[in-house]
């Protein structure tokens, strides 16, 4: 039998949370990293431009390089690969269809080719379907034949994490899943200076790389 003094004592744990509260489930304090003076001359970029920056690099060195995944020739839904197209052209920086194990099966397919492939996944909770390409294909490649072909040239980027408002599919960090599994490289940067050397370093990487951003440090 519920009574007035049960209820009562109950009330505090049924009242709905403030906005505050809420959004304070989701809150840290980010303290960012300030630049060595050994790495020289450095420019004020926050995470999402620093990655941008990287690509733009690796287009510009490797002239076998490409882009390709969802969205990515207008920029992407973050902006990460905003006005590459427009500096390289199309037939390096191009929209595929929605399918993220297409994506990663046409990038293990340029990689084994000899080109270096750069794939994005719109959200990391959308990766598990092509979660076998990744850890039966690409992570495989190299064992299976012996060492006479790889994907090593292979890096798929994925934003990840919660932010506070993007709900079951889009808050999801599925990292752990990839890092155990024997041939894939998975890297998460911590700010602006570590993603684009870690970025460069995953896309020059002879082996497939999965590098995940934390999208609630992209601005």
């Amino acid at each position: 039998m519920i009574t007035k003094n049960l209820i009562s004592r109950l009330r505090p744990a049924l009242v709905r949370p403030t906005t505050s509260i809420r959004h304070a489930s989701a809150h840290f304090t980010y303290v960012p990293e300030v630049a060595r003076e050994e790495y020289g001359p450095t420019s004020k970029r926050n995470l999402f431009q620093s990655i941008n920056n990287a690509m733009d690099v690796a287009l510009g060195s490797d002239r076998t390089a490409v882009i390709f995944g969802e969205d990515v020739a207008f920029g992407g839904v973050f902006r990460a690969t905003v006005n590459l197209q427009e500096k390289y052209g199309k037939d390096r920086v191009f929209n595929t269809p929605l399918c993220e194990q297409g994506i990663v099966g046409f990038g293990i397919g340029v990689a084994v080719a000899g080109s270096t492939a750069i794939a994005e996944v719109q959200f990391a909770d959308y990766i598990y379907p092509a979660f076998d390409q990744l850890v039966n294909e690409a992570a495989k490649y190299r064992y299976r034949s012996g060492n006479q072909f790889n994907c090593g040239a292979l890096t798929v980027r994925t934003p990840y994490g919660a932010v506070g408002h993007g709900a079951l599919y889009h808050s999801q960090s599925p990292e752990a899943y990839f890092a155990h599994t024997a041939g894939l490289k998975v890297v998460i940067p911590r700010g602006p200076i570590q993603a684009k050397g870690l970025l460069l370093s995953c896309i020059r990487d002879k082996n497939p790389c999965i590098f995940f951003e934390p999208k609630i440090l992209y601005r």
